[in-house]
């Protein structure tokens, strides 16, 4: 049955629903229970989501006509250029940004010749792939400050561990280790760059 040439109803309408239910799935475990996990930060939920369900149904809708390799590469392309000139994101963002984007393009253009299995163990792979990186950058990322210290006679290196936790003491953090910089005996003062876990 067609109205104006156009089918009213078309079976890929279940795969659509299929595969963007699959796709929102793991949008959710990258964004709420990775991202969000770990930054604390509610500013791209709105981007992450919105982007990602906007992909897929543009992929989705342009699978119907015969894309090349070059519109494919195109569509990310775009996305490329698309900047948010008001707010530089981040390094970070920028990456689950191409995540988000990536795994959508991936869920909606996937054909007949790759499974669900296969589209499952893809996105599960990068989900996987995400949070490990997570729990590495936490568990060895380390934070550095400089601060410009004023008890000189701490600097010596007989009172390292004195020094080491005046620090913690007055900075409230564990120090990795420091590294004593420049030294100022006329103000009595010196520079120094500590190490620390967030």
């Amino acid at each position: 049955m067609e109205f104006l040439d156009i089918p009213l109803f078309d079976d890929d309408f279940y795969k659509m629903i299929l595969r963007f239910f699959i796709n929102l799935f793991f949008l959710t475990a990258i964004v709420k229970y990775i991202y969000h996990k770990n930054n604390q930060d509610k500013d791209y939920f709105f981007t992450f989501y919105a982007i990602g369900i906007v992909v897929f149904f543009l992929c989705f809708t342009l699978k119907k006509y015969e894309l090349d390799l070059g519109m494919a590469l195109g569509l990310f392309a775009i996305f490329g250029i698309l900047r948010y000139r008001t707010v530089p994101l981040d390094v970070k963002e920028m990456t689950y940004l191409f995540v988000i984007i990536g795994i959508s393009v991936m869920n909606a253009l996937s054909n007949k010749k790759m499974s669900y299995i296969e589209i499952i163990t893809a996105n599960s792979a990068i989900v996987f792939g995400l949070y490990w990186l997570e729990l590495y950058w936490i568990s060895n990322f380390l934070l550095s400050k400089k601060i410009v210290y004023e008890t000189i006679e701490n600097i010596h290196p007989d009172n390292h561990e004195k020094l080491k936790k005046d620090l913690e003491q007055r900075l409230g953090v564990e120090i990795h280790d420091l590294e004593i910089g420049d030294v100022n005996f006329l103000r009595d003062t010196a520079q120094i760059t500590i190490r620390y876990k967030p």
